[in-house]
């Protein structure tokens, strides 16, 4: 079987969960598969192409292509992403220079299946649809970007991005329903998007295949504080719009709440490159790291990671990483969205700055009901979201699509 992933990204290092799911749905494909990784920069990539070939390679002999594309959001794409019918975010990632160097390794190979990370493609799509209508096509949803951008068009106080992002979300929504059609199939991240994609195109397939978590890695060694954790936790990637959001907003009406009660806790917030606005949040009791070379740490030392997401979609990787590491998790209903967890059992549920207060400060360390969470959501990541019971879905959905077209051909 001979695979392209095809991405927007490289996908190391694995600083966000975008990043996180390319890389551990390609090293699952790796090892079933030839498998060849296309991921688009708009800079000088570095060391991280040959970093991820390094991990990729060893299986099968995978080959890493770094393709380079403009770079995005200027001045002329966003003025067509205004007057004209395809999104800016669409606009960003096509480039006739990635459509040029992409078909020689389309020729050259031969793939079974191509999987496409994410609508931003649809470009390149169209192309080897056309150029190769032999070959299967997968759409990986990390999320529904046009249910995002509505989302995000709700709740910005600025006026005129708020315009901006409902015109993108609903040329977006158009982008989506055109891919529903033209690929073979569809994986997305939890059932209630299935849900959501089978309603505007009955006949497509769509197989949930959830984000996952690697348990082992990140299995508590015994090294975290665990008799007295004074840390709460928020981990994202801190130039992600939907994590600026909520970070400013928890910082400014949640926050104070906690510390009034719990004066020893201290906010650790943790994801690169942070915002300007999240770097003024810096007190003598909030922390903001930037980059980090390894997160398991934090973990360990967390008295409970707080998602107190407003905006946003798909699922949460930080929740399953909270999850396995052994930290209990305090989230709003729209950050544990589309995951099994179980308010009061395995996870905290709260939407408004009071509870989700509440719900931090009840929590104590080594507790009865601190340590029955951290037994319960290490169940649940273990069972349902480990990457090895993820990979195993999308490697069934390949061979599936591979083995029909062997058996139409034989019927021939």
């Amino acid at each position: 079987m001979r695979v392209l992933y095809f991405s927007p990204r490289i996908s190391w290092p694995t600083i966000s969960g975008a990043h996180l799911r390319d890389y551990y749905f390609a090293l699952t494909l790796a090892r079933h598969a030839e498998l060849t990784y296309v991921g688009l920069v708009n800079e000088d990539p570095g060391d991280a192409a040959e970093k991820l070939r390094q991990r990729l390679e060893p299986q099968n002999g995978t080959k890493v292509y770094a393709l380079r594309r403009q770079a995005g959001y200027r001045p002329a794409n966003i003025l067509r992403g205004l007057v004209g019918p395809t999104p800016l975010n669409v606009l960003n990632y096509t480039s006739p220079q990635v459509i040029a160097a992409l078909d020689p390794i389309l020729r050259q190979h031969n793939f079974d299946v191509v999987q496409i990370e994410s609508m931003h493609l649809i470009a390149y799509a169209r192309n080897i649809r056309r150029t190769f209508p032999n070959t299967r096509l997968i759409l990986d949803w990390h999320n529904i970007e046009s249910e995002i951008l509505a989302r995000y068009a709700e709740n910005d106080s600025n006026p005129l991005r708020a315009i901006y992002a409902k015109r993108t979300s609903a040329l977006s929504r158009n982008v989506e329903n055109e891919l529903l059609r033209l690929c073979d199939a569809h994986t997305v991240c939890s059932e209630r998007e299935r849900e959501v994609l089978v309603a505007r195109e009955p006949g497509a397939r769509i197989e949930v295949v959830g984000n996952g978590v690697d348990c082992d890695f990140f299995r508590d060694d015994g090294s975290g504080d665990s008799e007295s954790r004074r840390d709460v936790l928020f981990m994202g990637r801190m130039d992600y719009h939907a994590n600026i959001d909520a970070a400013v907003h928890f910082v400014r009406t949640t926050w104070p709440l906690i510390r009034g009660r719990r004066p020893e806790l201290r906010l650790v917030i943790v994801g690169a490159n942070p915002s300007q606005a999240v770097q003024a949040l810096r007190s003598d009791n909030v922390v903001v790291t930037g980059t980090v070379d390894d997160v398991r740490p934090y973990y360990r030392n967390a008295l409970a990671s707080v998602v107190p997401l407003r905006v946003g979609g798909g699922t949460r990787l930080k929740v399953l990483e909270a999850m396995a590491a052994g930290t209990p998790v305090v989230s709003s209903t729209l950050g544990a969205e589309g995951l099994a967890v179980t308010d009061g059992n395995d996870i905290l549920i709260a939407d408004s700055p009071e509870s989700m207060a509440n719900a931090v400060v009840s929590l104590q360390t080594g507790s009865p009901q601190w340590q029955n969470m951290i037994a319960n959501a290490r169940r649940l990541v273990r069972a349902r979201y480990d990457w090895a019971v993820v990979g195993d879905i999308l490697v069934r959905l390949h061979r599936e699509l591979v083995e029909s077209d062997k058996a139409c051909l034989k019927a021939r």
